[in-house]
């Protein structure tokens, strides 16, 4: 996965926007004006933080070498992801996907019904 998959998979989540709140370095993706995906523009590999229940985020960690603690984040509750082949496409995914769902399910009741 690339920036380029990563920017078109984020985006074709429902409600999804992308913006670059922090800097011209960073892209964020937002479900209804929560994040819930950070990349930096310039990491090779390329990197980006997504939330995670805390339970799971540290049985990634241990299984994953390519799963840390989320860079400048809550690191109980955000993992940064390195994509550096170690991980299937599908699994990248399966993490946004993680992320996304808790960030959407945390959003009160009247945004997630609009």
């Amino acid at each position: 996965m690339d920036i380029e998959q990563l920017r078109d998979y984020c985006l074709k989540l429902k409600n999804v926007t992308e913006e670059f709140p922090f800097g011209d370095e960073t892209l964020v993706f937002k479900v209804k004006g929560k994040i819930f995906l950070l990349c930096g523009m310039d990491n090779d590999p390329l990197q980006f933080n997504v939330k995670c229940d805390p339970d799971r985020a540290e049985e990634l960690r241990e299984q994953y070498p390519a799963v840390i603690p989320g860079y400048h984040m809550n690191k109980k509750h955000w993992n940064t992801v390195i994509v550096d082949g170690s991980l299937s496409n599908a699994m990248l995914r399966e993490l946004i996907d993680h992320s996304y769902a808790l960030v959407y399910k945390s959003l009160p009741k009247k945004l997630r019904e609009e």
